[in-house]
């Protein structure tokens, strides 16, 4: 089962989104609501998988991309970003970055997170790619 730690500064969506997933076959092992949680329950519980809110209030998803990849050596998880804005909006910093990819809020599905990983892994270049509801 697929280990997930879910970041977003929205206590509803938190909740909402540790439902669905874990009714979905997503063990949801931690949630956190800004970058000193989200590292500390990174390190402490090793998830394979961080879905980050892009934008967390007063801080940045993407900085805390950054930090997630750096700073939880020796495996650091894959992220994948989330938002409720437009994914044409991050495109390019989706692109630019390392992380797995991008799946929108109203996309979040367990599948969606898997089917996600595994173009990832298909990708020979690297490139991060953009989950669509259809995938």
């Amino acid at each position: 089962m697929l280990r997930c730690m879910i970041v977003d500064d929205s206590p509803c969506f938190l909740k909402a989104a540790r439902c669905l997933l874990e009714s979905q076959g997503i063990a949801v092992v931690a949630v956190a609501s800004d970058t000193a949680q989200a590292l500390r329950q990174a390190e402490r519980l090793k998830p394979e998988v961080a879905l980050v809110d892009i934008d967390l209030g007063a801080e940045s998803g993407l900085d805390l991309a950054r930090r997630l990849q750096c700073e939880t050596d020796p495996s650091p998880p894959r992220i994948i970003l989330v938002s409720n804005h437009a994914e044409d909006d991050y495109a390019d910093l989706i692109e630019e970055s390392t992380v797995a990819g991008f799946i929108a809020k109203t996309g979040l599905s367990g599948d969606a997170i898997r089917a996600l990983l595994v173009e990832e892994d298909e990708d020979p270049h690297g490139n991060s790619v953009i989950a669509t509801p259809e995938t």
